[in-house]
């Protein structure tokens, strides 16, 4: 699929993974819809690249249609989405004060996984209502981010990894589904890039880490994320696959 003349939506948009995939859809030529927690960070995100910002909670499934509305009446139909929001939670199941952690879960599905939902049944109702827009038929493609801790989950990960999972788990079922209104639906699990949650690692940490990545052995550069996202819009053969970015890394047990 063409990425030239669309109209794109990345959510979390307004740094890491989401910032760099705005940013190269825009260079490629799209119209670049920037989705934030924060309207402020999405206004100035969107500045940087050319596009325009708009202040969601993904996890507020109101919000979300609202906010696609909106895009939809001073944009166009979306016909590329990719959801990068979500949060990164740590916390053991039984941790030693005793206290419950069902809360901590519920805000992981919430964000992670219900947010993600929210966006792809939003867009993909937008999308199907489109007419088609090549020879194969497709309306659109829809991009997930999933993570390896929905295979590998550290000790303390069980609720991103769950959420992780779901992401995970949904998107074949998902693909099919959507196959009759040509909408394609991926996912990428990044392992371990620069973003946000890895920068304030102390040295050793990050060292350890590292040990475990066998090549490159660093950090992944939030574009060669952004990179695999456009290649997934520009090959209509890539569909219903969760593909792992992550250098060849299986995290330990901690």
């Amino acid at each position: 699929m063409e990425i030239k003349g669309h109209v794109a939506v990345v959510t979390g948009a307004a740094s890491g993974l989401g910032f760099a995939t705005a940013k190269r859809l825009a260079e490629a030529g799209a119209t670049v819809a920037i989705l934030d927690l924060s309207g402020e960070a999405a206004a100035k995100a969107a500045a940087e690249i050319g596009g325009t910002g708009y202040a969601v909670d993904v996890s507020d499934a109101g919000a979300v249609e609202a906010a696609f509305a909106q895009i939809e009446r001073e944009l166009g139909t979306p016909r590329i989405v990719v959801s990068c929001a979500g949060i990164g939670t740590a916390g053991r199941i039984l941790p030693r004060d005793g206290s419950l952690t069902i809360d901590t879960f519920a805000r992981a599905l919430n964000v992670n996984l219900l947010g993600t939902y929210a966006v792809m049944n939003i867009a993909a109702r937008a999308m199907a209502a489109a007419d088609p827009i090549d020879a194969d038929g497709a309306r659109g493609v829809i991009i997930n981010t999933s993570s390896v801790a929905f295979e590998d989950g550290q000790i303390g990960q069980a609720a991103y990894s769950a959420s992780k999972g779901g992401v995970a788990s949904m998107t074949l079922p998902a693909a099919r589904e959507l196959a009759r209104f040509g909408i394609r639906v991926m996912a990428i699990a990044p392992g371990l890039f620069e973003t946000a949650m890895s920068a304030g690692l102390p040295d050793d940490i990050r060292a350890d880490i590292l040990k475990n990545v066998p090549y490159p052995s660093r950090m992944g550069d939030p574009d060669e994320y952004a990179r695999l996202a456009q290649a997934i819009v520009e090959n209509p053969m890539l569909n219903g696959t969760v593909i792992r970015l992550d250098a060849a890394a299986r995290m330990p047990i901690k």
